[in-house]
């Protein structure tokens, strides 16, 4: 059989074709014309959306991925727009998202001779090794599907994380005969039968268990949920886990809630998650506590140092789990009232944050329940996280750990790309904000409806509120000067509106997704009469 001749672009395309790939985030540049032709020529099957800077390139992969749980995928030149998203890649390593990064190369005779060939870093395929997951170079064509099979295949199994191709410029316009290659299929680790009976001794033992979920297990929650109706535990979360149980369901708790019962909690369940809530914002993992942990990633164990450990995937791996308790552990009785009664006095708690408990309440009021909220680092942002109610997974966005500023509203774009059919809300501050401005004109040409609201107290408010409380009152770098933001918003063909007050966004906010077109809200907001959410997310206890 005759090969097809292909270009390194054309192999590039198709192998992304052949394994499900219907979108593109990507800026063109000279070294990687021979990607773009070849999208081009497919457009009918890989939709291509370019941003304004190339940071939006990998956050639109970011939110992608991050809502479906499938690859996002970007391309930038080398060199300088490899390390313009860096900070995308840092964000989906910890956060766990499969995105793929697709990017050029210096020509292929030039190749480590350091003579300063456009975009050439010392050692790109080092540095991006570095922030991925899985790192290879194509030097011809030929290669192309089976490196492309790999990237997924690294991507797809065990925990998701990123990977990046590069390919030398000329390569992308060389022709050679390539051999498709089939996706390969995801591995699968097996729960262990013996730790699986260790975790139900201990569990038959507790009276007063809880259960703790992350991100790696969003594709689980019909299977965390039926475990924790089982043995009546609460079901913590602090981000990614967010809507595995509602926050509208009894068992569904977040983290303020998860710290009041902390000190009664026997067993520790933690699925899909680095427990950071124990270990960092709770001070301690208490020594005497039992911990079981669901885990993918096996070099997570040692770290934590569980009990038991249950290697493999969350959905697997619990399901196992939920069998075996049915079998050995009676069904516990409910405790739907005392929970929400619980939950009714934390919430009196948390209801005096103001004004952000008033905001959240009014974009929750307006947002649909499937709806998705992009949060970012801003005061409202770190509030969201125990006080905006959540009822899905995935439907909570954030940057994970790396709490990357300027993300969100790039992320939301990604993520609107990807849920055409469902709203989307994305916060930021007034100084993450403006890391993504030019983002609004991409909103516009490419007709990505997100609604956008910033809130706006002129100044990196967390860093200036710890300079004022602990430096002396001395400030400096965090004052900032801003520009109208709804002129700014209309100046780029967009709706602009402001609102001063909770009722006055509900309203802003219905007009806004009434209209289904991209919209900036902004929100006034005085920095000395904010209220902090530090003490909910780092408490004490007396």
């Amino acid at each position: 059989m005759t090969l097809p001749r292909m270009t390194g672009g054309e192999a590039l395309v198709q192998s992304l074709i052949a394994h499900g790939v219907d979108t593109v985030f990507g800026i063109p540049g000279v070294q990687t014309y021979g990607l773009f032709d070849a999208l081009q020529r497919e457009r009918g099957r890989i939709r291509l959306v370019y941003p304004r800077h190339e940071q939006a390139t990998g956050y639109m992969a970011y939110g992608y991925a991050r809502t479906t749980g499938r690859p996002g995928v970007f391309t930038v030149v080398p060199g300088p727009g490899v390390l313009n998203t860096g900070a995308a890649l840092c964000t989906a390593y910890g956060a766990s998202a499969p995105i793929l990064c697709l990017t050029g190369q210096v020509p292929s005779g030039f190749l480590g001779l350091g003579k300063g060939h456009l975009h050439e870093l010392p050692d790109q395929l080092a540095t991006l090794r570095g922030l991925t997951k899985w790192a290879a170079r194509i030097n011809h064509p030929a290669e192309a599907p089976a490196t492309l099979a790999e990237a997924f295949h690294q991507m797809r199994s065990g925990r998701p994380r990123p990977a990046a191709v590069e390919m030398p410029w000329d390569v992308f316009t060389a022709s050679a005969p390539v051999a498709a290659v089939e996706p390969l299929p995801q591995s699968v680790i097996e729960p262990d039968p013996q730790a699986i009976d260790a975790a139900v001794a201990h569990l038959a033992a507790a009276r007063e268990p809880m259960i703790m979920v992350g991100s790696g297990a969003q594709h689980a929650a019909p299977e965390v949920g039926a475990l924790a109706e089982w043995l009546q535990a609460p079901v913590v979360s602090l981000r990614g886990g967010r809507g595995i149980v509602g926050d509208d369901q009894p068992l569904g708790f977040n983290c303020v809630a998860g710290f009041e019962r902390w000190p009664r909690t026997d067993v520790l369940v933690g699925i899909g998650t680095r427990l950071e809530l124990v270990w960092f914002r709770w001070h301690a993992l208490r020594r005497d506590l039992p911990v079981i942990l669901l885990e993918i990633d096996p070099t997570q164990i040692p770290k934590l140092r569980p009990a038991v450990a249950i290697v493999g995937d969350a959905q697997r791996s619990t399901a196992a789990l939920l069998e075996a308790v049915r079998r050995t552990v009676p069904a516990r009785a409910s405790r739907s009232e005392e929970f929400t009664a619980l939950k009714a006095r934390v919430r009196a708690r948390v209801e005096t944050l103001q004004p952000h408990v008033g905001y959240l309440d009014a974009m929750r009021a307006v947002l649909p329940r499937d709806g998705f909220f992009v949060d970012e680092i801003c005061q409202s942002g770190f509030a969201s996280l125990f006080a905006f109610p959540v009822y899905e997974p995935r439907t909570f966005v954030s940057s994970g750990h790396q709490g990357t500023l300027g993300s969100g509203y790039s992320t939301a774009l990604g993520v609107k790309i990807a849920h055409p059919r469902r709203q989307v809300l994305s916060i930021s501050g007034d100084g993450g904000f403006m890391f993504g401005v030019q983002e609004l004109a991409t909103a516009v040409q490419h007709r990505i409806n997100v609604v956008g609201v910033v809130f706006n107290n002129g100044s990196f408010g967390n860093v200036q509120r710890d300079q004022e409380q602990g430096f002396d009152g001395r400030v400096i770098g965090s004052e900032l000067a801003n520009p109208d933001f709804p002129r700014l918003a209309e100046s780029f063909g967009m709706t602009g509106l402001r609102a001063r007050s909770p009722e006055e966004l509900r309203r802003a906010l219905e007009k806004a997704f009434a209209a289904d077109a991209p919209a900036l809200i902004e929100v006034p907001v005085e920095l000395g009469a904010e209220g902090s959410p530090w003490p909910f997310l780092m408490p004490t206890r007396s």
